[in-house]
């Protein structure tokens, strides 16, 4: 959700209900199939992979995979993760019907680091300060224009 409002800000579209529901469906299946394989490569062995989202271009022809280490290193996973990309593909055709089986780009996930930051921005006494002076006026505001409401229906 937050991805799309920052996209209509930028004057892109928003992604279609096809695009979100194919992102879904690989993303699904992409989960299954790394907490499956079993990877040659020292950088995915034993490593626990969270898909956190796809998003789908327009066409279908391309994915972006964005991921989440459970533990250990972000970018020798992602970098494990697009050398295996060919890999990841043959097995996601194989798990999904799709007319083309999109390219997958792996990414790491830096929403969960950019939320934390916020609830951390939040819970700053200045901040927590200004929220509840906010929260007061609104309520005020809201008050008086409920009782110049009431007025007027009595008159």
């Amino acid at each position: 959700m937050k991805r799309n409002a920052h996209n209509a800000r930028k004057g892109k579209k928003a992604p279609s209900q096809r695009q979100l529901r194919v992102g879904e469906e690989i993303r699904h299946a992409l989960s299954e199939i790394v907490r499956r394989a079993e990877f040659r490569d020292t950088d995915l062995a034993n490593l626990a992979i969270t898909v956190t989202e796809v998003r789908v271009s327009p066409d279908l022809r391309n994915a972006t995979v964005f991921v989440l280490p459970l533990e250990g290193e972000a970018e020798p996973m992602v970098a494990g993760l697009n050398r295996a990309s060919a890999y990841l593909r043959g097995q996601l055709g194989r798990a999904v019907q799709l007319k083309y089986l999109p390219a997958l780009t792996f990414v790491f996930d830096r929403s969960f680091d950019e939320a934390s930051r916020i609830e951390t921005i939040m819970h700053r006494p200045d901040v927590a300060r200004d929220l509840a002076t906010d929260d007061a006026a609104t309520e005020m505001a809201t008050d008086t224009a409920t009782d110049t409401a009431t007025d007027e229906r009595e008159i």
